[in-house]
């Protein structure tokens, strides 16, 4: 019975002196100051954003992040504070075990380029409006005309083939919407204008233009034409 006991005693010191060492080691980590910050870009690196304009919002207007104790950080708050600017899609915010504050953060990626009575903005890969940038310029379509609440998830899905194709990304420039809703497009090396008609059979009316591209590149008469129609999805029709 006496074993039993001390046994049992033992054991509830060596537990004890597990959980002071445990707190100790964290209160004294907790306490510790931050080394530096730093901000590392993924995905698509254009640089719509400085890391020092990431880089002050992360370590909240500190003057630098060697005076913030990792007891006053709260990741979370950061996190969202990232997320809330608008040009960057997501975040992810944590302390590295050798006391480095960094944010990895993904830029919202623009898809084309709106003009409209509001001014100008980019459209991203989720079909939102995303700011200019001071610091770069996307090669993205110039859209003409409005977007509106009807028509923007169609155009936000157009949008989006044009950039996952490398052929169309490539070559179509500029989008004209037109007042009854139809679509004008322009091509980077040829003076045509293409009349797409309206966002219906989308994806066949591309691959009906691609492949009268294709073939008629190579007898160079792409440069008399005036305008390529794809209203209708079972051929394209030229006009000189």
């Amino acid at each position: 019975m006496k074993l039993f006991n001390w046994s049992n005693i033992r054991l509830v010191l060596m537990f004890t002196l597990v959980v002071f060492l445990f707190s100790f080691t964290s209160n004294r980590n907790a306490n510790r100051k931050l080394i530096k910050s730093t901000v590392v870009f993924v995905g698509d690196v254009s640089p719509f954003l400085r890391q020092e304009t990431v880089n002050k919002l992360l370590i909240e207007n500190k003057k630098d992040a060697s005076s913030i104790q990792k007891v006053n950080l709260d990741l979370n708050k950061l996190e969202k504070i990232l997320d809330a600017q608008e040009m960057i899609e997501k975040s992810d915010v944590f302390v590295s075990i050798d006391g480095v504050l960094k944010a990895v953060v993904k830029q919202k990626t623009p898809i084309a380029r709106v003009f409209d009575e509001g001014g100008s903005f980019y459209i991203d890969y989720k079909g939102n409006r995303m700011p200019l940038s001071a610091n770069f310029t996307a090669r993205v379509p110039l859209v003409l005309g409005g977007i509106n609440k009807k028509n923007n998830e169609d155009l936000a899905d157009l949008f989006r083939i044009i950039y996952d194709d490398a052929f169309l990304k490539k070559n179509i420039i500029g989008i004209q919407i037109m007042p009854n809703g139809s679509l004008i497009m322009l091509n980077r090396n040829f003076d045509y204008q293409i009349d797409f008609g309206r966002m219906i059979n989308v994806e066949r009316k591309f691959k009906n233009y691609k492949a009268f591209f294709q073939k008629a590149v190579l007898d160079s008469t792409l440069y008399k034409y005036k305008k390529i129609d794809l209203r209708f999805t079972e051929q394209v029709v030229c006009t000189k």
